[in-house]
């Protein structure tokens, strides 16, 4: 299998979900727009990590890639084009069909294979060559705030990702809180409202989903809407590591933390995602 090419780190979130909220998924009778002929027609494509798949050697295996990244990841693709092919979703971008597939909750078909496919690609880009040490100083001080000091994060991330029953995702996210006050000055999130949590979530769901679901908590006097972008994921499925470990996941969690995350790129999701909460607030 030929070497991957190295591709810049892409991480960005739709702001127009409105109208993807609202497509049903129909039978196969009814949604197709044009006679399906054996043909692929959806543009969701397997792409590759950015590094080659023997260079996190020897703390993750080539092997392990050509079997996770190559067939694993590319299953989740192939399924999802075959779902969506000549459907409403087939022109979306890949994160609005993973917000028009959850479906507040009530998955529809395709959700799973969309979700994944996002997962895979953002756990890849989580990884780097020579990774693991501590993040750079913006990101260390807001674990140091958030968390107490980098060794409790640590901690804390570890048991998020060893405690996820079955298959799942551990994340650090961004969390934003909007507090609207009827008949009041409208206020936004101070910076102590903004913080790095770590969450876990199981099988394909993701951070992603949590803006437009369970986040909204409502009472007579006030709205807190949240939302939590995510920085930094790790795999739980089986496969990600049986290869390499074995069934000692706690191993595979401590390599991955200690020898392969990558802080480059949970330094530029976060400034994304301060970017993001603050084009939210300028629209409220």
């Amino acid at each position: 299998m030929a070497a991957a090419v190295a591709t810049p780190l892409k991480f960005t979130f739709s702001s127009s979900h409105g109208s993807t909220r609202r497509l049903q998924w129909r039978n196969s009778q009814r949604s197709i727009k044009r006679p399906y002929r054996g043909v692929i027609t959806a543009k969701v494509e397997h792409k590759p990590p950015p590094y080659s798949l023997e260079a996190l050697e020897p703390h993750m295996s080539r092997e392990t890639f050509e079997y996770h990244w190559g067939k694993h990841h590319r299953a989740y693709v192939d399924n999802l084009n075959k779902q969506i092919v000549g459907t409403e979703l087939d022109t979306l971008p890949l994160e609005e069909i993973i917000l028009a597939t959850y479906n507040k909750g009530d998955l529809l078909p395709p959700f799973n294979n969309a979700a994944q496919v996002w997962n895979h690609e953002f756990f890849w880009e989580s990884m780097k060559p020579g990774g693991g040490g501590q993040p750079s100083q913006a990101v260390l001080e807001l674990i140091k705030r958030d968390f107490g000091s980098f060794e409790a994060f640590v901690t804390e991330f570890k048991a998020a990702a060893a405690t996820q029953f079955g298959s799942g995702w551990a994340w650090l996210v961004y969390k934003a809180n909007k507090l609207d006050v009827g008949n009041a000055v409208n206020p936004v999130p101070s910076e102590e409202h903004k913080k790095l949590v770590v969450v876990k979530s199981p099988n394909a769901i993701n951070p992603l989903v949590y803006d437009y679901s369970v986040s909204k908590l409502y009472s007579p006097t006030r709205l807190i809407t949240v939302f939590q972008l995510p920085l930094l994921t790790i795999d739980v499925w089986e496969h990600a590591y049986y290869l390499d470990f074995q069934n000692r996941r706690p191993d595979y969690i401590s390599t991955f933390m200690e020898k392969l995350v990558s802080w480059d790129a949970v330094g530029l999701r976060l400034e994304a995602a301060k970017a993001r909460a603050a084009d939210r607030e300028s629209k409220k």
